[in-house]
């Protein structure tokens, strides 16, 4: 090889070397210029997460501090006020106290009093007896005698007008014996209202229970006969209905469903059965309740399931399950006076409006219908006979009977127990309904709106579209002529179709 060759190839090789050598430093140089410009400012990134750590932290603390001293506030103002009380109760006890010994000093100052009265007394009889040489009983015999000849006919007077006397005495123990028993055994009354609120945890509930286009709200109000109030006050909803059952099912299904948050038709109607399955218990209970605070422990369990059903059901506003425990204690107060049969009395009084438990669905008087379930479960005929004539539909036919007609008097009129007012409004409502179930192709309906609206719920299958035009114009005309109501009642009737098939 030409020397100068390989000369320009080792030349060339130096130089490719030393450009490659110098282009490695200076990307080395600039790598570790970008590194600690990097690492700098995540330093001053960290000094900053660190000081708003800080800050926060400062700020978590002063709150705490701030609920500590208002929490200790408020224990120091609850022991100032326990402390006052307690001060209040002991000053109270102390006057007690001192009140106590000055009634037993008083007591014990009549009885010495009492003692020596009665030794002057028989001091005096003793004297008299001495000084006129014949005993208490000797004068007693011949004062009569003497009486009795010179004074026969004022005898005959003063016998007549001890009779009478006699007679106003009898009158005014059994006056007295009604009284006591009234006292003894009456119950306090709360007359029932038309509508029931239910609290909500918070004002966003409300738009899940009314729903898209109001879908929820229509179909809970169509399966539990309730109207549903929603923006009459904050963080809570109004009930209405004059059927306290439907109420009560309405409010345990709401509950439910709020709780469960899931708020949509198929929903609404699974906890409504719910509600109405743990309500039917309930029912059971309260009905046996009844019967032990009465002191019956042997009611069959079908009577105590309908006895249970009139805790919602009112008599002119007067809770016709709590009237009728206060009866049974009246009335078994009167037999006891009287020396009739306690417990046949009793019974007769709790069980005497049985009937009004299942008037809506059977024909016939509450009486009627009252003795009829008493017969078929079994009940003594004694206890039939004590409560079929308290409104004298029956002929009275045992003293019992008398007492437990007398017990239902004395509870209806005291004062306070009812109110005449509502029970014609829920008696004109009721007949609303009972007109408009009386349509072929009416499945069920619903008086709302204090009796101003009638909701129609039809069967679809016997009631086309054409058919709820009509219906609805039949039904206003029928409620028209049979029903005596003040302005105008609107009538709506709701045809619903639904179809459900199974995916296999």
């Amino acid at each position: 090889m030409d020397p100068l060759m390989l000369g320009a190839l080792v030349l060339g090789a130096v130089v490719g070397y030393g450009i490659r050598f110098f282009i490695a430093q200076k990307s080395a140089h600039s790598l570790e210029e970008q590194s600690k410009k990097e690492l700098e400012e995540a330093r001053t990134e960290a000094k900053s997460i660190v000081v708003e750590a800080k800050e926060k932290a400062t700020t978590v603390i002063e709150n705490a501090q701030r609920e500590e001293r208002e929490r200790k506030q408020e224990i120091r103002q609850l022991e100032e006020r326990l402390l006052k009380k307690e001060d209040a109760v002991e000053k109270d006890r102390a006057g007690l106290e001192q009140e106590s010994e000055r009634v037993k000093k008083e007591e014990t100052r009549v009885h010495d009093l009492e003692v020596e009265a009665k030794k002057i007394k028989d001091h005096a009889v003793t004297e008299l007896e001495r000084v006129a040489q014949l005993s208490r009983e000797d004068a007693k015999r011949q004062l009569f005698k003497e009486l009795e000849e010179s004074n026969k006919k004022e005898m005959n007077e003063a016998l007549i007008k001890f009779e009478r006397e006699r007679k106003d005495a009898l009158d005014g123990k059994a006056l007295e014996v009604i009284i006591s028993s009234l006292e003894r055994c009456a119950r306090d009354h709360i007359n029932d209202v038309t509508t029931s609120v239910v609290e909500l945890p918070n004002e966003e509930i409300k738009g899940k229970i009314i729903g898209r286009e109001g879908r929820n709200i229509k179909t809970f109000e169509r399966l539990t006969g309730v109207e549903v109030i929603v923006d009459e006050t904050p963080e809570s909803i109004l009930l209405s209905s004059f059927d306290p059952y439907r109420r009560e099912l309405a409010k345990m299904s709401l509950e439910r469903l709020i709780k469960d948050g899931r708020i949509q038709p198929a929903k609404i109607e699974e906890k409504v059965e719910e509600a109405r399955a743990e309500l039917e218990k309930r029912i059971q209970t309260l009905g046996e309740e009844a019967a032990y605070e009465c002191g019956i422990m042997d009611f069959p369990k079908e009577i105590l399931a309908i006895l249970g059903r009139l805790h919602f059901r009112t008599s002119y506003g007067q809770n016709v399950l709590q009237h009728s425990i206060e009866m049974a204690h009246i009335a078994g107060a009167i037999a006891s006076e009287l020396g009739l049969n306690v417990a046949v009395v009793k019974k007769g009084a709790l069980v005497h409006d049985l009937g009004k438990a299942i008037d809506h669905d059977v024909e016939g008087t509450h009486v009627e219908i009252g003795r009829k379930l008493l017969k078929k479960y079994g009940v003594d005929e004694a206890v039939i006979h004590a409560m079929e004539s308290h409104h004298n539909e029956f002929p009275y036919s045992t003293p019992e009977a008398y007492v437990v007609t007398t017990a239902d008097v004395i509870s209806g009129a005291r004062p306070g127990a009812r109110r005449d007012t509502v029970e014609k409004y829920i008696k004109r409502l009721e007949e609303i309904e009972r007109v408009v179930n009386g349509f072929e192709g009416v499945k069920q309906s619903y008086a709302v709106s204090a009796g101003r609206e009638v909701r129609v719920f039809v069967v679809p299958e016997k009631i086309d579209d054409f058919g709820a035009l009509q219906l609805a114009k039949e039904i206003a005309g029928k409620i028209q002529s049979d029903v005596q109501y003040p302005g105008e009642i609107k009538v709506t009737v709701v045809r619903e179709v639904k179809a459900v098939e199974y995916a296999r």
